[in-house]
């Protein structure tokens, strides 16, 4: 049987039954997180960005029926996933980043899970109003919103790996942090590892696979400084 917590190097979408079992023995509902490969011809070392289009819709589809999911891809490649599957998200999240790119951001679609935004707070909006300076005062901060201004890991970034497409860790956290309790993660597309370092950071249990062994040791680093 595979272990929560571990990184393993292969095909996601063929491994991935084995950690829904590992995390179903444990207690846990298996949730899969994941950030896609976006089928765009993305150079990655060891895997090829082009499938034939109907064929990655399915494969998505198939991937996301096995168990509550959340999935991170462009607007309309989402709605094209939602028709493949039959099955409107629960809710959407509007993820947005300055770049020189046309693609200025990205969806979060929450297939089979209702997320809680109030498990993440953040700093109120008009804090010059004497009601959010209390509050403020208090301790208290806002609901997580539905839009989520988060720059990209930028190739000058010091947090930069050496995958081609990172994933910034605050995008994770927010979207693992308001997930219900007693949930175990799966990622079948893992590559830098961000999925798993905010689930270790968070203290959530988690289970991911990358089929480029290059990068499963990019994500096994990170998590053991994550957990350091």
């Amino acid at each position: 049987m595979q272990e929560v917590g571990s990184i393993y190097v292969g095909d996601g979408p063929k491994l991935m039954g084995g950690g829904i079992e590992a995390m179903t023995y444990a207690g846990l509902t298996p949730v899969v997180v994941t950030d896609p490969p976006f089928n765009v011809g993305y150079h990655y070392n060891g895997y090829s960005d082009r499938m034939d289009e109907g064929e990655y819709y399915a494969m998505l589809a198939e991937v996301t029926a096995q168990t509550a999911a959340v999935v991170i891809h462009y607007p309309e490649q989402l709605h094209r996933l939602s028709i493949e599957k039959g099955e409107a998200p629960e809710r959407v999240v509007s993820w947005v980043y300055n770049s020189n790119t046309r693609k200025q951001h990205r969806d979060v679609a929450f297939y089979g899970v209702k997320p809680d935004f109030n498990r993440v707070k953040q700093p109120y909006k008009n804090q010059n109003d004497k009601r959010i300076r209390k509050l403020m005062a208090e301790g208290k901060g806002a609901r997580l919103y539905d839009w989520w201004n988060v720059n990209q890991v930028k190739n000058v970034s010091k947090a930069k790996t050496g995958h081609p497409c990172q994933m910034p860790v605050e995008v994770m956290k927010n979207i693992i942090g308001i997930l219900p309790d007693g949930i175990g993660v799966i990622d079948p597309f893992l590559g830098s590892g961000t999925t798993a370092v905010a689930c270790a950071e968070l203290g959530v249990p988690f289970i991911g696979y990358e089929i480029v062994e290059e990068y499963a040791e990019i994500a096994n680093e990170r998590v053991k400084e994550q957990k350091q």
